[in-house]
């Protein structure tokens, strides 16, 4: 497999390959991707939809003299194929193997900034062309926006900070209609309208030549073109921003990409070269399902992704949204570019008026929800831990200081595969500081629904914190909800010598070990699930506290989660949780556990050690 991709040991070894061997190439690089992520799991549609682009990209730029930023990590697969991490690339998110997005520390020359979450290209390049402008380095950037990128605020904010007489940024915006799920907006709209820049671009080219012989007329069209080209002419919005627009361009056919990127490079003011391109390209089921082959586990690509039973938190938390809908008609569930991953696909067939899809626009969302609940709404924010952090002020500002119901749906919460950009572990730190704010921490499918319609009728602003996947307990068909009483823990497991306090499905590996230290250790050690954090049991904490030593389990970092929230009230002899000064790495979350000591096993040996002290 891959006998061109053997030969391309750097982006030079690219360069020197004669241009009709290129689409093998690309053949080689799609079946390199699809046969690694089936194995390793990742992001397979998008990377997939990448593959010509990033060959013509580092063709035509002198990589790494030049510098490419990739926004949304998960579009540079190729990217690290084509600049010596083959070897890497095979042990994809696996630990201390290939990195799931472009990493400064795996790769400095060629990563120049990192970056996992979308938005950041633009701004980041910018940066670094300023540096290099200051330290006289004649150097080509290139910021590659993907999966919807282009309505972020953050990307809206670097392009308006661009200055045509400083700049010649050169920005990709890699147009396959998608984020996770389809793009929304009116930008989407806008880039849907341009059908081709390319007659505009050369009969510009052309009349320009013609009419500077005429000074009088040149200037009264130009005049005229200045007015009404963001009207009339594709590409005008950007020219207007002092933007040269070309496009759009098939983002799979290398010879047009290369002359548009060539034309991009050598121009001396900023540049948008706007690329077509097929989310999943070339193998049929992602293309059919660009959405569903977004992000995946590892599968078998010759009978595509299994259907998935109805399983876990996220299914839990769709059909716990459809319950509520079913009984209230105020209630209304909001996410930003997530339907599917946050288990609201089915919610939005079935309640369209009531679902809205903002794009990838966390802060707007979280705005956007405080204004549904002003105007009389329940509106309930579904969002990843990761992505809450994008919109932290908006949690403050706009809901828990207006005391506005908004129901933050945190999913993901907690250490994924992905890694550091992706990890859910920071979010109780800050969300335990906002006033008037509930904090449920449902321990599996059915709490998280009992945590959802309690929230419904708090009439306050609530957060419901769960992980990726399903507890053991999980089940197609959720019973009918009940109601959980805020600040009241329950004792999973009596025991007298020691006890374990742990929040959300933690208790299950709070459980896991008592039972050792009860096998093993002949230790009676109590379990305690907490499904709140904020408020907390203090009551029984401290009845625990006078008689035995007390340790915490958090699915968080142990700085400003639920162990620090305990340790405010008691003396906690010891906190499980993943470290606060420490990077955690991506692979495996069993793998990642093992080396931090967050297994049952590894809790049971430190609480024996200190009990038999």
């Amino acid at each position: 497999m891959g006998k061109l991709l053997d030969t391309i040991h750097s982006p030079e070894d690219l360069r020197r390959l004669p241009k009709q061997v290129l689409p093998e190439l690309a053949k080689e690089i799609r079946e390199e991707i699809l046969q690694t992520v089936s194995r390793t799991g990742g992001h397979l549609a998008s990377s997939l939809g990448t593959v010509e682009l990033t060959i013509a990209l580092h063709r035509v730029f002198h990589t790494p003299e030049d510098a490419l930023v990739w926004d949304v990590g998960h579009q540079s697969y190729t990217h690290k194929l084509l600049t010596g991490r083959r070897d890497l690339f095979r042990k994809l998110r696996q630990f201390e193997g290939c990195a799931p997005f472009q990493s400064r520390a795996e790769s400095p020359e060629y990563d120049p900034i990192g970056g996992g979450h979308a938005g950041t290209a633009i701004s980041a390049a910018l940066g670094l062309e300023t540096a290099a402008r200051r330290m006289n380095k004649d150097t080509a950037f290139a910021a590659i926006l993907g999966d919807g990128s282009l309505g972020c605020g953050v990307s809206l904010e670097g392009l308006n900070n661009i200055d045509e007489n400083k700049s010649s940024l050169v920005i990709v915006l890699n147009d396959n209609r998608m984020s996770i799920s389809g793009n929304v907006g009116g930008l989407t709209h806008y880039l849907n309208r341009i059908i081709s820049g390319r007659s505009y671009t050369r009969f510009r080219a052309l009349a320009k030549t013609m009419l500077k012989k005429m000074p009088e007329v040149y200037n009264a069209v130009r005049r005229f073109e200045e007015s009404a080209k963001s009207v009339f002419l594709p590409g005008g919005w950007f020219e207007e921003l002092g933007i040269r627009y070309l496009g759009p361009v098939d983002g799979h056919n290398i010879d047009e990409l290369e002359r548009l990127l060539t034309a991009a490079r050598e121009s001396r003011r900023p540049t948008l070269v706007h690329v077509l391109t097929r989310k999943g390209k070339g193998y049929i089921p992602a293309e059919k399902e660009p959405e569903r082959y977004h992000g995946v586990k590892p599968f078998d690509p010759e009978k595509g992704l299994p259907d998935e039973p109805g399983k876990g938190f996220s299914h839990a938390f769709g059909q716990s949204m459809i319950r509520l809908a079913e009984k209230r008609q105020d209630v209304a569930a909001v996410t930003a570019a997530m339907a599917l991953g946050t288990g609201l696909d089915r919610f939005a067939a079935r309640f369209p008026k009531q679902f809205f899809d903002v794009g990838i626009a966390e802060e707007h969302e979280l705005v956007f929800a405080s204004g549904l609940a002003a105007g009389g709404m329940i509106p309930v924010a579904a969002i990843y831990a990761t992505f809450l952090q994008r919109s932290l002020d908006e949690v403050y500002h706009d809901i828990c200081l207006q005391k506005l119901p908004v129901i933050l749906a945190i999913d993901r919460a907690g250490a994924v595969e992905d890694g550091p950009t992706h990890h859910g572990i920071y979010d109780l730190a800050f969300l335990q500081a906002m006033p008037g704010l509930t904090i449920y921490t449902p321990a599996d499918e059915q709490e998280l629904q009992d945590a959802l319609f309690t929230a419904v009728e708090l009439a306050a602003p609530a957060a419901i914190r769960y992980p990726r996947g399903g507890s053991p307990r999980a089940a197609e068909e959720l019973p009918l909800p009940g109601r959980i009483r805020p600040g009241k823990a329950q004792i999973r497991k009596e025991g007298k010598d020691a006890a374990l306090w742990s929040c959300g499905a933690e208790i299950f590996t709070a459980l896991e070990a008592v039972k050792i230290l009860q096998e093993k250790y002949g230790l009676s050690v109590m379990a305690v699930h907490s499904p709140t954090v904020k408020p907390l049991d203090g009551a029984l904490l401290q009845e625990h506290a006078s008689r035995m030593p007390v340790f915490t389990l958090e699915d968080h970092v142990t700085t400003g989660g639920f162990g620090s929230a305990a340790a405010e009230k008691i003396t906690v002899t010891h906190r499980f949780g993943w470290p606060a000064d420490e990077v955690i790495p991506f692979g495996k979350v069993a793998s990642l556990r093992e080396k931090f000591g967050l297994t049952p096993e590894a809790i049971a040996d430190v609480i024996a050690n200190f009990l038999k002290k």
